[in-house]
């Protein structure tokens, strides 16, 4: 069977050697893109991101990869989302004000209500029946973020608690996005990395 080639979408947003490097530790072959044409020849895609959703909307913009994400999602193609990537699928997001995201998935960005912020190790809890996730549950993966996606209940598929629950992943068919660093979350990210793209590949 031919390995999978995980395309990440290169906007300039992101811990981009350390996804690659965890990517190929769950045995894909990696693209690492900002070409189209490229990232057209790949099995799935994935978003990375860190620091400010505005800026980060801007650089997708200023880059046309926000039209590019928009119609992938429309011919349901494979999508993962990771920490600022997840979010940036979302409608919203009132980070420094208010801008507008990639409206892939329902939902806005939003404070945390529990905390300034959420860093470090923290477990999955399992909302609905996704077999990728399952093996996950209860696991610890590494956190580092001050907003989180709410209003998206009927796609989220895991919680955290900090104490009260914030989204930790979502799933909708082949679109899913995860507000940890599956990267930096050593062996429990590297088994969830492969599971959860390979089950969006071939849902």
């Amino acid at each position: 069977m031919n390995r999978l080639t995980v395309g990440i979408v290169d906007y300039g947003v992101g811990n981009l050697a350390s996804v690659t490097h965890a990517l190929h530790d769950a045995g894909f072959r990696v693209r690492l893109a900002g070409d189209t044409t490229v990232l057209d020849a790949c099995d799935v895609l994935l978003l990375p991101g860190v620091g400010a959703f505005p800026s980060a909307m801007k650089k997708l913009r200023d880059t046309g990869l926000d039209v590019y994400l928009r119609n992938a999602a429309k011919m349901n193609r494979p999508l993962l989302g990771i920490c600022l990537g997840m979010q940036l699928l979302a409608e919203e997001s009132f980070e420094m004000g208010h801008s507008q995201g990639l409206g892939i998935l329902v939902g806005k960005v939003i404070p945390l209500r529990d905390t300034p912020w959420h860093i470090g190790w923290n477990s999955l809890k399992c909302t609905m029946s996704d077999s990728a996730l399952q093996s996950s549950h209860n696991e610890f993966f590494y956190f580092n973020h001050s907003f989180a996606l709410a209003g998206a209940s009927e796609h989220v598929s895991a919680v955290a608690h900090v104490p009260g629950p914030i989204t930790a992943a979502v799933r909708h068919g082949r679109i899913a996005g995860l507000q940890f660093h599956p990267e930096k979350s050593q062996r429990a990210g590297t088994s969830l990395l492969r599971a959860l793209i390979q089950d969006i590949a071939h849902a």
